[in-house]
């Protein structure tokens, strides 16, 4: 039976859909080109420097492209505490979340932390933290990162709490232990000779023992 023109009109639809993702791909990448740029601004200490012009130059993209992806420069350090993420906090949800005892987990946390951060995300962290004191968006934003981040040891001590039948402070012992790791990467980045790892160790069994 010939096909009728409802049937054969689905064979026009492949080409159709298959040029769709090519441009959602060329967007992408011209947005991810930017966020780059955007962190190597921050990461360079350029605070001064750090303007929509600026990031376009350095990423080769027009000033008004710039701009079709990103409102202004706040949008733009938006982009680079998304685009951290899976540097820091991820690793950390994953060290948490992945099967096992509390000591397990608080083991792998501990190797996870004892990990040196790495100069640019270090200063990258300064950068947000100078940015948020003037915007009200950004430190809205970082605050959201810094919650899910603590958030972490929370679910640590939550684990311990339910092998021991609930009688533990999940809140109070994760955040004791989250404000520790955000004093031990304080000094580190002023160049101490810390080792964090034996620090953290002690501090998340001595905490867990007297819980």
């Amino acid at each position: 039976m010939p096909a009728s023109a409802k049937d054969s009109a689905p064979l026009s639809d492949p080409p159709a859909r298959a040029r769709r993702p090519r441009v959602s791909a060329k967007g992408e990448q011209t947005r991810a080109r930017l966020t780059a740029a955007a962190r190597t601004l921050l990461a360079g200490g350029m605070s001064e420097r750090f303007t929509t012009r600026n990031v376009a130059a350095l990423s080769g993209v027009s000033h008004g492209m710039c701009h079709y992806h990103f409102q202004d420069r706040t949008d733009l350090v938006l982009a680079v505490i998304a685009d951290m993420r899976p540097e820091w906090i991820l690793p950390l949800e994953e060290a948490v979340g992945a099967p096992g005892p509390f000591a397990e987990r608080a083991e792998r946390v501990v190797a996870l932390l004892s990990r040196p951060e790495g100069a640019e995300l270090s200063h990258l962290h300064s950068a947000l933290h100078w940015h948020a004191l003037h915007d009200a968006r950004i430190r809205e934003c970082l605050e959201g990162e810094y919650r899910r981040w603590r958030g972490c040891f929370t679910e640590l001590f939550a684990v311990l709490a339910e092998e021991r039948g609930g009688d533990v402070d999940a809140r109070l012992l994760g955040e004791a232990v989250a404000a520790a790791v955000d004093g031990l990467a304080a000094v580190e980045s002023l160049g101490a000779d810390v080792d964090s790892g034996p620090v953290l160790r002690t501090l998340i069994r001595t905490l867990a023992a007297g819980a």
